[in-house]
């Protein structure tokens, strides 16, 4: 059997003839119902154009594929397994309907995401989770590295989307804004600064303060940087390659403190508490972002920058 356009061809040695969808659904709705005024007034049909569908069906098969009576339309054996097949290719023609519509939609594919921040709580984790939640059917790919290979990821085609603290110039790229985090110190409960419902920028001169090498720590220095403008007014800064886990296990030892994003938060480490960094005007923050390349047809995608858009309205997108 030969599957073409509109129809499912019928190759013999002696024709070649074809068999329409409607062919199948007709005799199908026949069988279901038992009688073909049933299913022509189910189908909304006039009962001879059914009739004579079921009809060409037979020919084209070359078995009767119902016993007619006056007391309606029972298939035959060699009907049953004609119908049995029939059911069977309908079902596939749905299921492959509704795939290729599904991923038209962004209901199915695949989605990998690059960044370089926590998941352990805050709004990238909750996007994630709603986003699964709304399309289960599509792939979730997580990527966490520096941001210079994620930026090389994203131009070469391995990822679909960044979101990352601070800006990236990307060619032929879009950005969209997203939201904010407080920066938070970390500190040993035993610290002095612990003592302190809120930490401002100045109490932080005479610490020594660790960040690791990979993101954001790159965005907290330059913030400290802003903040504290005169060297003298300055925390020692150790750069560690290692990763921000590794970098709270610091803390505990009494090595340093340490700045980090509220996300970090749901990350539980015996003995650190955490304190809100603050200036004269108020909480400091640290914005988010997605970055996309602007020749990225994925639909899945454009569902999840659809989803970012209903959480994080206010920010419009931008080239």
């Amino acid at each position: 059997m030969v599957f073409t356009k509109g129809s499912i061809g019928l190759s013999a040695p002696s024709k070649r003839s074809s068999i329409d969808l409607q062919h199948l659904r007709f005799a199908v709705a026949a069988a279901d119902h038992g009688s073909f005024r049933q299913a022509a007034d189910v189908l909304s049909v006039r009962q001879s154009t059914l009739s004579r569908s079921v009809s060409q069906l037979e020919h084209l098969v070359g078995v009767a594929v119902f016993k007619r009576s006056s007391g309606g339309a029972e298939p035959t054996p060699a009907g049953r397994a004609v119908l049995r097949m029939a059911r069977t290719i309908l079902e596939e023609f749905e299921v492959l309907v509704a795939t290729a519509r599904s991923i038209r939609n962004g209901e199915t594919g695949r989605l990998a995401i690059g960044f370089c921040t926590s998941l352990t709580a805050g709004n990238l984790r909750a996007s994630l989770l709603e986003f699964r939640q709304r399309f289960p059917q599509i792939e979730l790919a997580t990527v966490e590295r520096r941001r210079a290979r994620l930026a090389t990821g994203l131009r070469n085609g391995v990822l679909d989307v960044l979101i990352v603290t601070g800006s990236m110039v990307l060619l032929k790229g879009k950005t969209k804004s997203l939201w904010s985090e407080h920066v938070l110190v970390v500190l040993p409960e035993d610290h002095r600064l612990a003592t302190q419902d809120v930490v401002y920028w100045t109490d932080l001169r005479d610490q020594t303060i660790i960040l690791s090498q990979y993101d954001p720590g790159r965005e907290l220095e330059d913030l400290l940087v802003s903040k504290l403008v005169s060297p003298e007014d300055r925390p020692k800064i150790e750069r560690h390659d290692i990763s921000r886990g590794v970098v709270k296990s610091l803390v505990t030892m009494n090595v340093g403190i340490s700045l980090v994003l509220e996300s970090d938060m749901g990350a539980k480490f015996s003995g650190l508490v955490y304190r809100e960094l603050r200036d004269g005007t108020g909480p400091s923050r640290l914005g988010y972002a997605a970055y996309w390349r602007n020749d990225n047809e994925n639909p899945a995608l454009n569902a999840f920058l659809k989803m970012l858009s209903e959480r994080y309205p206010s920010p419009r997108l931008t080239r």
